[in-house]
């Protein structure tokens, strides 16, 4: 290891620790992003997603980038200039799937739910049932607050109005329940630090056949020549047409993180961050730290902790990360100061790991 790299224990929303397989599946010798045996890494890696994500799709491919191009490729590639977007705001990253789409044209509507809780079905079916949007955005579990949003009744309002449904699993694919077929979801995108025992660098997406009706109807090309669906998936399907030279090296990690994913079971290492969420929780009320999303939806990938009156939470995680080695996340956009963020994602989330950090 670098002398000048320190090691961490890394507790905060995001990146999550980094199995030592998943490292050393980095270290392996690079090969060209046509060559006949990265091919078959791509076809494996495909295969273990549609795993993951519980999907059929064919297209279902990571992207070149953090979650963030995932997010801006399920917008660009759903909305055409003009088109109509409901967003449902309950943080950080609602607000985040909003700006993406006013900047590529669309007429963009939000509901928004006070940070901490989720954003409610029936106010947001109001809103869908007079704007006749084209598509309907959410976030499973919103980062910034720490709060599980439930995905089937928003497909359920969105399908019942002929719009698409695009989900942030950012923070709880591979951590949290999450079923792309059964529920409906037409796009979803994720992140490979999160729950999936990778570093930072690629968004796990998945598109149903909705979508790829809407870009075969498309009247514009899409906005983003880089986040095209249409010309991705002839890097990654059948006729391998170059598109841009793939991150070698990640997609490696990628694939290793996904198959120690496969080992465990989805149902297990669902229920693995719920039972480590839960001791997480008991142990800081036992210290007279209080929760910050509201009970019944809270997310046990990312949990989220008022501070104390009189507390400085920014000297709190910097003698955290100091003196313990551990990272943990602070407040974003009006939280900022307010809350601490803790990540259970992955490999992070551990019962050693727990105990750790309330020790500390």
């Amino acid at each position: 290891m670098n002398s000048d790299i320190p090691e961490r224990m890394l507790l905060g929303p995001g990146p999550s620790p980094v199995p030592q397989r998943v490292l050393q599946a980095l270290s392996s010798p690079v090969l060209g992003h046509l060559d006949p045996a990265f091919l078959i890494i791509m076809d494996e890696t495909r295969d273990l997603l549609r795993q993951a994500f519980m999907t059929t799709n064919e297209m279902t491919i990571p992207i070149s980038g953090t979650g963030s191009a995932g997010m801006e490729a399920c917008v660009v590639n759903t909305l055409e200039p003009g088109d109509r977007l409901v967003v449902g705001v309950a943080g950080y990253f609602g607000e985040r799937l909003a700006e993406i789409a006013r900047r590529a044209g669309a007429d963009v509507t939000e509901v928004s739910a006070e940070w901490g809780r989720v954003v409610d079905p029936e106010r947001l079916e109001v809103v869908v049932r007079r704007v006749r949007p084209q598509a309907v955005a959410v976030v499973h579990v919103e980062t910034s607050t720490g709060v599980l949003q439930p995905i089937p009744p928003i497909a359920d309002i969105a399908h019942r109005y002929e719009a698409l449904l695009i989900v942030d699993a950012v923070s709880s694919l591979g951590g949290v329940e999450l079923r792309v077929d059964d529920w409906g979801v037409d796009l979803c995108y994720s992140g490979s630090q999160k729950c999936l025992n990778a570093p930072p660098g690629l968004a796990p997406l998945t598109a149903g056949k909705r979508l790829r009706d809407r870009l075969g109807s498309r009247k514009t090309k899409v906005q983003s020549w880089y986040l095209d669906l249409s010309l991705l998936s002839t890097y990654w399907g059948a006729t391998r047409l170059y598109h841009h030279t793939a991150p070698v090296s990640m997609i490696y990690a990628l694939r290793e993180g996904l198959r120690i994913v496969q080992e465990e079971g989805l149902e297990r290492r669902w229920e693995r961050h719920q039972r480590n969420a839960e001791l997480l929780r008991e142990g800081l009320e036992a210290l007279g730290l209080h929760q910050f999303a509201q009970e019944g939806d809270r997310a046990p990938t990312v949990i989220t902790v008022r501070v104390p009156d009189g507390v400085d939470e920014l000297d709190t995680r910097q003698r955290l990360l100091t003196e313990f080695g551990i990272e943990i996340g602070g407040g974003l956009g009006p939280t900022k100061g307010r809350l601490l963020r803790i990540g259970l994602m992955g490999a992070g989330s551990s019962e050693r790991n727990v105990l750790t950090l309330l020790a500390g």
